[in-house]
């Protein structure tokens, strides 16, 4: 089955509500007009109950299908918030508030879902309840995770839940997925290194060189991924931050060294973080010094569920064809924080490709409204096709 004709016909006003969030970008938790709209949306389609404050800004609408014999109940999840970013797209719908833009599709991404849930709020040719989840606090404000605490799934009984992210590079309305690790964990790091302060020029040794141990450690942090980590598995840790120093002439006291970790394996992410710390410190004494780490587990691992993957998969052939449906992806090694709901309740996440064009968090990023169809039809039919209506 294609793209489902009614949606098609949704492009245009999908395409209006998606200008409008693009127009008017909020971040992280403060997202209190697109939430309004949503919800004011969710209520003109005819939800059956629609519920704002999920997550402190999220919005949750339930649809109810014309029968409700097995009490199934799939959630689907889209995000909202923009990114802290100066607009450099030339679009006649580009942002109106500097220093803030929709960077990464989440307008998207809520269109899309509007579009879904207007559709079946239409038809309700299901039979359970299809649970849509609008997000606050994607980038970088956990607020998947704000949502699953504040009652989320146990709240309306959700049994599977589904998510689904933008992916330039991938062909235009091409889909990906994959069983097991889809993206990665992030994490962040500081580490604090202690010295001796000193005269760079006349008595450097007198000091302890805080800016020496720092080029050290961050050598040395290499060596975890190099010979620590199974060759077979995955990590990254990037050191992108190095402060420290007042003047040429003066050896610091105490620089501070900050950066990212990515692993696909939950014990990989255990071992990276309990070694960062013994070679940061093992190495900063070595040279006289000290270091204190403080490692920050922001998103977990983003696990699709075997079973869900598989069926993501096949709602995705059943909109744009077998060879536009790659079950097999890479791994990637980007966060996301749909890993929180995943760890709650089985699922899967999908890619819905762009084409080519910048990547997501780039100023010069633009969404394809083209794929607006392809996501609302996903939707649609992943709700008629898991809970058939007879």
């Amino acid at each position: 089955m294609p793209i489902v004709n009614r949606v098609a016909a949704l492009s245009d006003e999908m395409a209006a509500w998606r200008h409008d969030f693009h127009e008017n970008p909020e971040l992280l938790y403060e997202v209190h007009r697109t939430a309004g709209i949503v919800a004011e949306r969710l209520r003109e389609f005819g939800c059956d109950e629609v519920v704002t404050g999920i997550g402190r800004t999220g919005v949750v609408g339930v649809i109810r299908g014309r029968k409700n014999t097995a009490g199934r109940v799939i959630g689907l999840r889209a995000d909202m918030d923009a990114l802290p970013i100066e607009e450099a797209a030339d679009v006649p719908y580009a942002s109106k508030i500097p220093g803030k833009m929709h960077a990464c599709g989440h307008d998207g991404h809520t269109a899309m879902l509007l579009g879904g849930a207007k559709y079946l709020t239409e038809t309700r040719n299901f039979d359970g309840t299809a649970i849509v989840i609008f997000q606050p606090a994607e980038e970088g404000g956990a607020g998947g995770k704000a949502m699953v605490d504040d009652g989320l799934m146990t709240r309306w009984g959700i049994q599977e839940v589904y998510g689904l992210h933008n992916m330039p590079g991938l062909p235009e309305g091409h889909f990906a997925t994959t069983p097991g690790p889809m993206l990665a964990s992030s994490d962040t790091i500081e580490i604090t290194i202690h010295g001796k302060g000193g005269h760079a020029g006349a008595a450097p040794h007198e000091a302890i060189d805080s800016v020496l141990i720092g080029a050290q450690v961050i050598s040395a942090l290499q060596s975890i991924v190099a010979r620590n980590v199974d060759p077979l598995k995955s990590a990254v840790i990037s050191i992108t931050m190095f402060q420290g120093g007042t003047a040429f002439n003066i050896i610091p006291a105490t620089v501070k060294l900050g950066g990212t970790v990515r692993t696909l394996d939950p014990d990989v992410r255990d071992l990276v973080e309990r070694r960062i710390a013994e070679v940061a410190e093992n190495t900063a004494r070595a040279y006289g010094g000290s270091a204190e780490t403080k490692y920050t587990r922001l998103y977990p691992v983003t696990m699709n569920h075997a079973r869900e993957a598989g069926i993501a998969a096949e709602v995705a052939r059943d909109v744009v064809g077998a060879d536009r449906v790659n079950e097999n992806l890479t791994p990637v090694m980007g966060g996301e924080d749909f890993a929180f709901m995943l760890e709650a309740r089985p699922g899967a996440f999908v890619f819905l490709g762009m084409g080519d064009g910048p990547m997501c968090h780039h100023p010069a990023y633009k969404f394809n409204d083209n794929i607006l169809g392809h996501g609302a039809s996903y939707w649609a039919r992943l709700v008629e096709k898991q809970m058939p209506a007879g």
